[in-house]
């Protein structure tokens, strides 16, 4: 599809390829992020996805599997949407915030920000609409080499 959706980035430990093999899983249904890390124009291009076909690449831009936008909306990591910690697999808010409390630190820090109960989160809900030989390959590839890593 013409339209990308890239989950990790340059030193993530590993977050990416994780989220990644959980949406193909069918485990993840939703992701977020600071808002402050995007841009006007890639905040617009995400609203503009809703009701799109996407394809999820890795941090390296390799095609990993295929998402349909269902929504993006905004939220506070304080307060998160049910939509945003049941997407990402948490039964409650206090256990969404624990995990993530610290994973967006380094982007963060490179805005001169603070994760706090205020920060506005774009959060991004779609559903998992299928992975093609060539990505299902790169993805068991990847899974691969993530456990020789282990």
């Amino acid at each position: 599809y013409r339209r990308r959706s890239t989950f990790g980035w340059v030193q993530d430990r590993g977050i990416g390829d994780r989220l990644i093999r959980q949406i193909i899983l069918g485990t993840k249904t939703a992701t977020a992020c600071p808002k402050i890390i995007y841009s006007a124009t890639e905040i617009a291009e995400l609203y503009d996805s809703v009701g799109h076909h996407m394809t999820v690449v890795d941090k390296d831009g390799t095609l990993r599997c295929s998402i349909f936008q269902v929504a993006v909306f905004e939220t506070t990591f304080g307060n998160p949407d049910a939509r945003l910690f049941r997407g990402e697999g948490y039964d409650n808010a206090e256990g969404f915030k624990k995990a993530h409390r610290h994973v967006w630190d380094d982007l963060l820090k490179q805005r001169h920000s603070v994760l706090s109960n205020d920060t506005v989160l774009l959060v991004e809900v779609f559903k998992h609409v299928g992975s093609s030989a060539l990505t299902r390959a790169s993805s068991d590839a990847r899974i691969g080499v993530d456990i020789a890593r282990s």
